[in-house]
């Protein structure tokens, strides 16, 4: 003879089993919240390193800058336009400005002879800054996008200018940016 209970008839749970399948709950609940702790304090980290990162790919970058200036004659305007890169709200429109990031590409080997980006050291710049090999291919994709975004550009001067551009809201969009007072001390301390 066996027992059938019927699908729809509620069991009752000693207390005992009530406590134990609530223990239980309790703790599947408690490593869930430890989980999402974990996985969101990561991604902080990650948005975090990020932007260190890009910090110390523009102080590296910036090396180069005292020469293009003394080679280019980079006026104060131009050097304004450094010194606010980073800043969203900050309208970028000196053409010489172009012609500043070209030059201090070039003191890398980030450019070809044709004035394009080269892939192999753009990427290895940016892995001896500090990025992941991850990183460093999502770099240089973007800047590949905004570069094939201002193709159309006949001027290089005014072509680096939208590439830097893009380049920057595209960064900012992943909310990899440095703040503007982080880069301004890493300056001053290397001045």
């Amino acid at each position: 003879m066996s027992l059938k209970i019927p699908l729809n008839t509620p069991l009752l749970l000693t207390s005992n089993t009530r406590y134990a399948a609530l223990d239980k709950m309790a703790a599947v609940t408690k490593w869930r919240i430890l989980s999402l702790t974990i996985c969101f304090t990561l991604g902080v980290f990650q948005v975090e390193s990020s932007a260190d990162v890009m910090k110390k790919l523009t102080t590296g970058f910036a090396t180069a800058l005292e020469k293009c200036k003394n080679e280019l004659n980079i006026p104060d305007a131009v050097m304004q336009d450094f010194y606010n890169f980073w800043r969203e709200d900050y309208e970028l429109v000196n053409r010489e400005m172009g012609c500043a990031i070209m030059c201090m590409a070039s003191k890398f080997d980030l450019v070809t002879d044709e004035q394009k980006l080269h892939h192999g050291n753009a990427h290895e710049f940016a892995k001896s800054h500090g990025a992941d090999d991850d990183m460093a291919k999502q770099l240089v994709t973007i800047l590949h996008e905004c570069e094939t975004q201002a193709a159309s550009i006949i001027d290089d001067c005014s072509k680096t200018l939208e590439i830097a551009k893009c380049f920057r809201s595209k960064i900012h969009g992943l909310k990899w940016a440095p703040s503007m007072e982080t880069i301004l001390e890493e300056v001053m301390t290397e001045v």
